[in-house]
């Protein structure tokens, strides 16, 4: 079974929403998927609502700091901001590592439906390449 970190700077909507869409897309016997954050900073509300809308549940999954256990028996770590790959640790040899340069979401200006459009955005890039790990 192939272990994948997606990691994150505070686990709340980036990282949430590829371990949703890993856990939904990839076959479930063949993968462990968790996320993590190099901060906590919870669960990001538009981020559950924009996942529910294209038929993924992340309402029970929390922000985590990040497992160096798991993380140092990864096969793959996805980092998904610059920060977050600016942050990790060394990634073990072994591992493979993977870099999504993902706007933050959470930092949308303008009314509330201009930001939730900026979540589905980034929510379907997310799900375009998790599709292509498969």
């Amino acid at each position: 079974m192939k272990k994948i970190y997606f990691l994150c700077t505070g686990n709340s909507c980036r990282s949430q929403m590829a371990e949703g869409y890993a856990k939904k897309i990839l076959p479930a016997g063949d993968f462990e998927i968790e996320s993590a954050g190099f901060e906590s900073h919870g669960l990001n509300s538009k981020a559950v609502k924009v996942m529910a809308e294209d038929g993924v549940d992340i309402s029970k999954q929390y922000s985590k700091l990040i497992d160096l256990q798991y993380f140092n028996t990864a096969d793959v770590i996805i980092t998904l901001c610059g920060d977050a790959k600016d942050r990790c640790p060394i990634i073990p040899v072994q591992t493979k590592s993977l870099h999504w340069p993902l706007e933050d979401p959470a930092q949308a200006k303008g009314t509330i439906e201009e930001q939730l459009e900026v979540f589905r955005n980034i929510r379907d890039e997310i799900k375009k390449l998790i599709t292509e790990l498969k």
